[in-house]
């Protein structure tokens, strides 16, 4: 059974930082680990990828040059680090796995087969 476990979150203010990691369990092969958004009202939306064979990542625009992912060393945990946050960056943010393949984008939603439960970033100005 596949898991997705994340940690971290929490409160900032605008131009802080946060760290997310998410672990991914009960699978030993390649994936796309990532992050989604969502944020009241609004769609479920890419964040950041990474695909743990290769290290190809992508990134939605809106967060380019402002967070890294990358991943750890038994590349079956990723990290996002989150800097020059904002206020829309507030968000339940949601790991997100495609298990095997080369495919490796920040969407569509459909895509991902594996979500974990959420964690709540939210930035005051």
């Amino acid at each position: 059974q596949v898991e997705l476990v994340e940690s971290g979150g929490g409160s900032a203010q605008a131009g802080g930082s946060l760290k997310l990691s998410c672990e991914a369990r009960g699978y030993a092969y390649d994936a796309c680990l990532g992050w989604f958004r969502q944020a009241p009202g609004k769609e479920r939306e890419g964040v950041a990828v990474i695909h743990t064979g290769d290290g190809t990542t992508d990134y939605d625009e809106s967060v380019k040059g402002r967070f890294i992912i990358s991943q750890g060393s038994d590349k079956n945990t990723v990290y996002l680090q989150m800097n020059s946050l904002k206020p829309e960056d507030t968000a339940v943010y949601y790991c997100a796995a495609v298990l095997g393949g080369s495919y490796c984008h920040a969407g569509p939603r459909k895509a991902f087969g594996w979500w974990g439960q959420g964690t709540q970033v939210t930035v005051s100005s």
